[in-house]
């Protein structure tokens, strides 16, 4: 998937996360600023990566503002970040038929 535009997901509240997603000439930049960094940083820069090889992400650059998401909330940020920025807006994943 080629990242197109811009486009943003979630929140900056408590056990959220915000992740901002834009195109990118480069590879795959993550910059992760989180409130448990020291904790699970690592751990949730792997999440991001492993989520974007399952969507075929393969350029862009990522923002994410982690105030203690779980991991389903994170993928899922991300996830809708991703298919905003592909203009997707029909046949997702989620939808029920």
């Amino acid at each position: 998937m080629k990242i197109t535009t811009q486009a943003v997901a979630g929140t900056v509240e408590s056990s959220d996360a915000q992740v901002m997603i834009s195109p990118s000439q480069s590879d795959l930049k993550i910059d992760l600023d989180s409130s448990v960094y020291d904790q699970y940083g690592q751990h949730i820069i792997a999440l991001v990566k492993e989520t974007l090889k399952d969507l075929d992400v393969e350029g862009g650059e990522v923002k994410i503002i982690d105030k203690g998401a779980l991991d389903c909330t994170i993928k899922a940020r991300l996830q809708t970040a991703v298919y905003r920025a592909i203009g997707k807006k029909s046949d997702l994943p989620w939808e029920v038929l």
